[in-house]
């Protein structure tokens, strides 16, 4: 997309309802089409641009994990990661799940490494192998690896290009980030929340927010059936709006 395209809410080849109701209040959910923000641009022009025009007073916006990290330079292209050989080791023996490659490749490994060392991930595969055999639980390498190495996304469809041939690492300091862009809204004349949030489609997590950790929840309960989808929708950004 040429970046002086005009920006709209959009609103294009989703099945999820525009508004949602959670515990009696409605909320709209707007999601924003962008460019594809690219690995190392800065943050702060695409809220402008895409952002500003859409919001209202009392509004919440919300970004993308992965268009953050990008933006931070935390996407690196899959060809240049070079996996050290107990990374592919390890890679071998993750389980593929049907929503993403997650470790399960020798560069997210890699990465993964370099995030949280060696010794933890270790630590994680070696608890991981003792819980599956001896009480038939599964997901103990992701729990002890921790929210660094659990984000980290991987190559191939459905993302997006460039970034369905990189390795994107989990965003660097969500909720500064997230006090950063509602300062800079706030100097525009706008009073609106933002969070950082990681969602799928098979839910997600607010990973930063200028909100309480009670209106964290609430966000993921609004967001919980990805509105804003995963794939070539270009839309890092949206907005929850109360309406009722």
């Amino acid at each position: 997309m040429d970046h002086d395209e005009l920006h709209v809410p959009y609103d294009e080849n989703r099945t999820r309802p525009r508004e949602v109701e959670v515990d009696g209040v409605r909320y709209e959910r707007l999601p924003i089409k962008t460019h594809v923000v690219l690995p190392g641009e800065p943050l702060d022009p695409v809220v402008e641009k895409y952002a500003l025009g859409e919001l209202r007073d009392g509004d919440w916006l919300f970004m993308t994990e992965k268009m953050v990290a990008g933006s931070q330079g935390r996407a690196y292209p899959v060809a240049e990661v070079k996996a050290r050989p107990l990374a592919v080791w390890l890679a071998k023996r993750v389980v593929r799940t049907p929503w993403g490659i997650g470790l399960g490749i020798p560069e997210t490994m890699e990465m993964a490494i370099r995030e949280v060392g060696t010794l933890r991930i270790l630590f994680a595969a070696a608890v991981s192998v003792v819980s599956k055999k001896v009480f038939r639980r599964s997901g103990d390498f992701y729990r002890i690896a921790g929210p660094k190495a659990r984000g980290i996304d991987g190559p191939g469809y459905p993302t997006i290009p460039p970034y369905d041939e990189m390795v994107v690492l989990t965003a660097a300091k969500p909720r500064q980030t997230s006090e950063h862009v509602r300062d800079v809204i706030a100097g525009h004349g706008i009073r609106a929340e933002v969070l950082l949030v990681d969602i799928n489609d098979i839910g997600g997590n607010v990973l930063g927010s200028t909100l309480t950790k009670a209106d964290e929840e609430l966000v993921r309960r609004i967001l919980k059936d990805n509105p804003i989808g995963q794939g070539h929708e270009s839309t890092p950004l949206g907005i929850i709006r109360r309406v009722g």
